[in-house]
């Protein structure tokens, strides 16, 4: 027998419209260069249509795709809601990328029309060329447009092409297994790959990311996603906060340490969410200063790379402000897992806890394999790559055939690492980035995270390095705090009270940052680059 009542499918249209009719007067906060502009979820409706109904015009229909190169912005929220609403397919294109990267992605996924930032209009004036399947670009902000003028594309004033439609829109019935939107992996290793999000995975992970035991966000909340919207689904916090009615803080390109503290004081958000180096950025410019008040934040939201203890201990101590580390991918949209604690452990434990990756959140599956695809124990102490899968979990990437990311129904991360008999998944390197040294494995994020909590590091990376003895041989890469003058060999003396000795690196070098990659994780090939161009200093230190 089946029930008459489930048939309602799963859809981003829903979300939009229990935000409109339900929060109506819940309001999206964007701050720019130019000032503060508000609208509420009743008046971002009304936009969202005329937006659908100019796409339609510009002859944008079923799974077609319309791209983004915007900032975390209103505009760009319109868009999130507006094209996969309307049956349409939304591509967030990342502003960080090489031009010829950009050209690639838009063309791999035949793009149509592009949805530009005024401000970046020059940057995607470098590809707009390259683009074959674009046909039109609509431009958000006053900014100039001269750099697109003779792309061969149609260039247009998004809010004048708004300002023509109707503000209602017959929102098409979609089925919730169909396309709402794609992302491309950064493609560090090689050209990026491009994941799809249904309009039921994204519903689900939305659901997931309201609960308790995901980020808990609910009406109450003021949400701050400093994450791109162009880099995995912003973390689905755009998504979220329409399905619980929270409001929406936009930072705009306002993304450096001063301006977001200043906005946190300001206009008081209760969530955000950012990658670790953005948060040690604005640790560093708190530090000396005790007069910022950071209380309304009730969870930060951490991911991308592994969050140092340091970083999680300082926050807390100085600011009062808990810091949540979770762990996802692109392909995993990306909430999978989230370290709290369980309420009855000590102190100390509850912060060694909150220094894993955490556990599943209802929905996800995980599990460790060895070399040959063999299932390890959950003991925290075997080591294996971690496997994954859910309803909202990638099991294949748009137009590519290489199926050697997934086995099984699962997807092959490239983690390494251990999960307790808890469930508590602790990640000690990517597979690429494991250390093999004299057949036993180093971990190089531990390694980093031991020497982020040192008192003159602001930050380190470690990657393996040839070494005729032992195969490979840890070369740790520091930055120093302003005024510092430790030495390699006192950084190497401090570590061995703290780890097996074979674990301590023998080369050093000291540079002025780290290298980031588009999304602001490590980029530790650049630094693997420079090892073996001779570009770094090294010095050895082999006690």
């Amino acid at each position: 027998m089946r029930s008459t009542m489930q048939h309602v499918p799963l859809s981003i249209a829903s979300v939009l419209r229990h935000g409109i009719e339900v929060h109506g007067g819940q309001q999206v906060t964007t701050i720019g260069e130019h000032g503060l502009r508000r609208t509420s979820f009743g008046e971002l409706g009304g936009r969202v249509s005329q937006l659908a109904n100019a796409l339609r015009r510009l002859g944008i229909g079923r799974d077609d795709r319309v791209a983004t190169f915007q900032w975390n912005n209103q505009e760009h929220l319109e868009a999130y809601t507006a094209v996969p609403a309307m049956g349409a397919v939304l591509h967030t294109l990342n502003l960080r990328l090489a031009p010829e990267q950009i050209s690639y992605i838009a063309n791999h996924a035949e793009d149509q029309v592009v949805i530009v930032d005024s401000s970046v209009a020059h940057l995607l004036a470098l590809a707009l060329p390259s683009m074959k399947s674009v046909h039109t670009v609509l431009v958000a902000g006053g900014g100039d447009t001269s750099a697109l003028e003779g792309c061969g594309k149609a260039v247009l004033r998004y809010d004048d092409i708004l300002a023509s439609e109707s503000p209602e829109f017959a929102w098409p019935s979609i089925d919730e297994t169909a396309a709402a939107a794609m992302c491309y992996t950064s493609g560090t290793t090689g050209n990026p790959k491009g994941v799809v999000y249904s309009h039921r995975s994204l519903y689900l992970h939305s659901m997931a990311a309201c609960t308790g035991n995901g980020l808990g966000i609910s009406a109450n909340d003021n949400v701050l996603p400093i994450v791109p919207m162009f880099h995995a689904n912003a973390w689905g916090l755009p998504y979220a906060a329409l399905m619980a009615g929270a409001g929406l803080l936009m930072p705009d390109r306002l993304l450096q340490a001063e301006p977001l503290v200043r906005m946190i004081e300001q206009h008081r958000p209760t969530v955000s969410g950012a990658v670790p180096t953005i948060w040690n950025d604005i640790l560093q410019h708190l530090e000396g200063d005790s007069e910022h008040d950071l209380s309304s934040l009730r969870l930060v939201a951490c991911g991308g790379s592994a969050v140092p203890k340091a970083l999680i201990e300082a926050f807390e101590s100085k600011y009062g402000v808990p810091i949540l580390q979770a762990w996802g991918m692109t392909e995993t949209s990306p909430l999978a897992s989230v370290a709290r604690p369980p309420a009855t452990v000590a102190e100390d434990v509850a912060l060694s806890i909150r220094s894993t990756q955490g556990r599943a959140i209802c929905g996800v599956q995980m599990r460790l394999v060895d070399a040959e695809g063999h299932r390890l124990p959950h003991d925290g102490k075997c080591v294996g790559e971690l496997e994954v899968q859910g309803p909202w979990i990638a099991s294949g990437y748009y137009g590519e055939t290489d199926g050697s990311s997934f086995r099984d129904g699962w997807l092959r991360t490239g983690d390494v690492g251990h999960i307790d008999p808890q469930g508590y998944l602790t990640l000690t390197d990517r597979a690429k980035d494991v250390i093999k040294s004299g057949g036993e494995w180093i971990s190089s994020v531990e390694l980093e995270n031991l020497l982020a909590s040192h008192p003159d590091i602001l930050e380190a990376a470690v990657i393996g390095v040839a070494d005729p003895k032992w195969q490979e041989r840890p070369l740790a890469a520091v930055v120093l705090r302003k005024g510092s003058t430790v030495t390699p060999e006192q950084l190497r003396s401090w570590m061995a009270e703290r780890i097996p000795r074979w674990w301590l690196p023998e080369r050093w070098c000291v540079i002025e940052e780290v290298p980031r990659t588009s999304v602001g994780k490590y980029d530790k090939k650049v630094l693997r680059r420079r090892y073996a161009e001779d570009e770094l200093e090294v010095f050895r230190t082999d006690g």
